[in-house]
């Protein structure tokens, strides 16, 4: 899959993506997500637990209740890690990232993959499997490339960014001026006009660096640049760019934008700190096209008592062009998937219905559920629950949850159950691109992949280039 500086990739990739050394840790990871969202089914809605209705009950009563799913918690633990479904979600999204590979938004790939997964979960016998329309954008990055020619001849490594216009066939030829943020930007403002703006902030944590990924371009067109380079969002690098999303803004002139790989941001910098004049041609041939007809993905298991009732369960199907998904979001949404089987396995039939949804477009800023909720929003009152599964398949503790203090004690009774392989932790402020439309209705939320942290999760996306 990789050639030159990535070739070296290749058996991090199998190793620690796709790879039987992973596999204990993602079967963990299956199992807090599907014991902690499955055993609040029977419980009444994430809403209508704390009414003041005749049928609100006492916490020690829900509590009771809790308890008495010990037993059925075991069965899963059991049939995971030791029976026909172990290594099962592995198999499975082993062979699509093979079959498929990448997913890019608008690209023949995803809608071949979204195609797989409707004949995969109409196989697994799962009910209402069926597809939602969607229109996601079409991006296409073509040729790039970026060469240093003062103060020294060399070729970087880059990667357009998601939504970029390209450049001139003949490139744009200029003076580069280095900045460590936004701040000192604006106050060299007059010195960037004409050149191409470098970015090398500071690695803290991703939330705080992917802003310049998502916003550099804009903020170096103001100032009059003529094209910018971000210092890739990661905490740790072997030469090897990320690419991601950027968004334009309205009034304010379009620029070519691509990541660059630490080192060459930080080298840039030294030179820039010794008064070395940097000279870079930059090539990119990045295109949009109209916007693409695509799908999301839906099955379900019916509950038995309140069957217009939801608990939903999500991770993305695309993924990004250089790398194939396997991490992001590929383990997320297999995952989501292996939850729904499991019940089925076990002939379980939860009280409300249990939802999957693959996204489609979340790379491009969460297009594919913002349809979703647009569709499904008059409904939101009957949603229980939501969950996302997004942040890379690592060992977890737990699991991030958003909702009221007594929905929160209810949620800590839940994951108790999942002492015996010890994840047991509820922690706060869960969300998630493709379900903050419903938190922000007051739908009660869980996030997986609780102890990813951001060294964790960027050296992954390292290793796939797709952050």
């Amino acid at each position: 899959m990789f050639s030159g500086p990535f070739s070296m990739l290749q058996p991090v990739l199998e190793k620690m993506i796709l790879g039987r050394k992973l596999t204990g840790k993602t079967m963990k990871f299956l199992l807090f997500m599907f014991v902690g969202v499955v055993h609040l089914l029977p419980l009444a809605s994430g809403k209508a637990i704390y009414g003041n209705g005749p049928s609100q009950r006492t916490f020690q009563e829900i509590k009771e209740e809790i308890a008495h799913y010990g037993d059925v918690a075991k069965s899963i633990i059991n049939l995971t890690v030791y029976g026909k479904a172990q290594n099962r979600s592995y198999e499975r999204l082993a062979l699509l990232v093979d079959t498929v590979g990448p997913r890019l938004s608008g690209s023949k790939n995803l809608e071949r993959a979204i195609e797989i997964m409707q004949q995969n979960l109409k196989g697994d016998g799962l009910e209402n499997v069926h597809l939602e329309p969607v229109k996601i954008p079409h991006w296409e990055r073509g040729e790039e490339s970026a060469v240093m020619l003062e103060p020294r001849i060399h070729k970087m490594a880059i990667l357009g960014l998601g939504s970029s216009i390209g450049t001139p066939p003949e490139g744009i030829t200029a003076e580069v001026l280095v900045v460590t943020s936004f701040d000192e930007l604006q106050r060299r403002g007059p010195d960037a006009e004409g050149k191409i703006v470098v970015y090398n902030q500071p690695y803290t944590n991703y939330s705080a660096a992917v802003q310049y990924r998502m916003e550099g371009a804009v903020e170096a067109a103001k100032v009059g640049a003529l094209a910018s380079l971000i210092r890739s969002v990661a905490s740790f690098s072997i030469y090897s760019p990320h690419t991601g999303i950027q968004e334009y803004q309205k009034g304010v002139p379009k620029i070519p934008t691509a990541c660059i790989t630490v080192e060459d941001a930080e080298m840039m910098s030294r030179m820039a700190s010794r008064g070395n004049r940097i000279v870079i041609q930059l090539k990119m041939g990045a295109k949009s096209y109209p916007d693409a007809d695509s799908f999301n993905t839906v099955a379900e298991i019916t509950g038995s008592k309140y069957p217009e009732q939801v608990v939903l369960v999500s991770g993305h199907l695309d993924s990004w062009d250089v790398g194939q998904g396997a991490m992001d979001d590929g383990g997320g949404a297999f995952i989501s998937w292996e939850a729904l089987s499991l019940i089925k396995d076990l002939g379980l039939r939860p009280k409300r219905t249990l939802r999957l949804v693959l996204w489609t477009a979340e790379e491009q800023g969460g297009v594919g559920s913002s349809q979703y909720y647009q569709l499904h929003k008059a409904n939101s009152s009957n949603y229980s629950l939501v969950m996302e599964s997004d942040l890379g398949t690592f060992l977890p503790s737990g699991l991030k949850f958003t909702g009221s203090d007594k929905a929160r004690v209810i949620m800590e009774e839940v994951m108790s159950l999942l002492q015996p392989i010890n994840i047991t932790q509820v922690l706060k402020a869960g969300d998630g691109t493709d379900i903050n439309f419903w938190i922000q209705d007051g739908v009660p939320e869980l996030s997986s992949g609780l102890c990813v942290c951001d060294c964790d999760l960027t050296w992954a996306d390292l290793a796939i280039c797709d952050p």
